[in-house]
């Protein structure tokens, strides 16, 4: 194994148990103090948990600048792919969970509505904005540059890109779990022990396959949207019947496999490579975002 080889791998280490440890503290944080409600003293530790993928991101790109590699040129210049494909991956996303949601309609489970969104985005103290700025900060901005922009090319390096995006789903899915325990979540609405649940924890894996896809295509500011239109179409759409979940996951499931038979990325070598380019190592917190 080469030198370069070990030192990414001990990148990679590193970044897993960054965003654990800041993640699963604060999280268990938050059970402790009284759970997710914004006026409970749980509330900080819970938003701060969201944000232990950047933390762990954000130590390796500055532990990279005290090597003296700077971050991939594909990462900070420009790039039309981003403009191009960013906008369709973003629909696409949405696509997948309005399209799930509509077909467990018609097979007998809740209805679409409209009031129900507008009501969720009603229902937001600060309006509409405050909901959207929200829903993209505390999860798309908050974990991308981690789960994608910084795990993702570094197992990509050793690993096949569907196994790499499978290990990543399984990895993402466990990193979850403690929103089960903290109350006033989403999660702990559902139940660990329910189908509703299960269905979660399982959709996590082509959940994300499908910002692995997105990254592939045009770095980070697609991974993110695609994360951010998933999210956001859940909300408003009020997603939690065990029909419509099981629905949208497999909707997720046959276009991931469209995706990845449509697109072939650069073969990567032995030294971790950006999957997005196939060119340089990896791509961290400070150049990603921008992409």
């Amino acid at each position: 194994m080469s030198t370069t080889t070990t030192k990414y791998r001990g990148d990679l280490i590193l970044f897993m148990i960054i965003a654990f440890a800041v993640s699963w503290g604060a999280w268990f944080t938050a059970t402790a103090l009284g759970g997710a409600a914004p006026d409970s003293p749980g509330f900080a530790p819970y938003v701060l948990g969201a944000f232990g993928p950047l933390i762990g991101a954000a130590v390796i790109r500055l532990r990279r600048a005290k090597r003296g590699e700077p971050a991939p040129d594909h990462a900070v210049r420009f790039r039309r792919s981003v403009l191009v494909q960013t906008p369709l991956l973003l629909v696409l996303g949405s696509a997948t969970v309005l399209g799930g949601a509509l077909l467990a309609q018609v097979a007998g489970g809740p209805a679409v509505s409209l009031d129900n969104a507008m009501s969720v985005v009603e229902s937001n103290p600060a309006g509409p904005v405050a909901f959207f700025l929200t829903m993209l900060l505390t999860g798309p901005l908050s974990e991308e540059p981690g789960w994608r922009g910084t795990a993702f090319p570094r197992m990509r390096a050793s690993l096949g890109r569907v196994r790499v995006s499978l290990v990543l789903g399984v990895i993402w899915a466990v990193w979850h779990l403690p929103l089960f325990f903290v109350t006033g979540t989403v999660q702990n609405q559902l139940g660990l022990a329910t189908p509703s649940g299960v269905l979660f924890a399982a959709s996590s894996i082509p959940m994300a396959m499908l910002c692995c896809c997105a990254y592939e295509r045009a770095g980070v500011a697609a991974s993110v949207a695609v994360h951010f239109a998933v999210n956001t179409t859940m909300v408003l759409v009020g997603v939690a019947a065990p029909v419509a979940q099981a629905l949208i996951l497999g909707i997720q499931a046959v276009v991931v496999v469209v995706l990845l038979a449509t697109h072939r990325p650069a073969t990567t070598t032995a030294a971790p490579t950006d999957g997005a380019a196939g060119t340089r190592p990896d791509v961290e917190v400070a150049s990603a975002v921008s992409r």
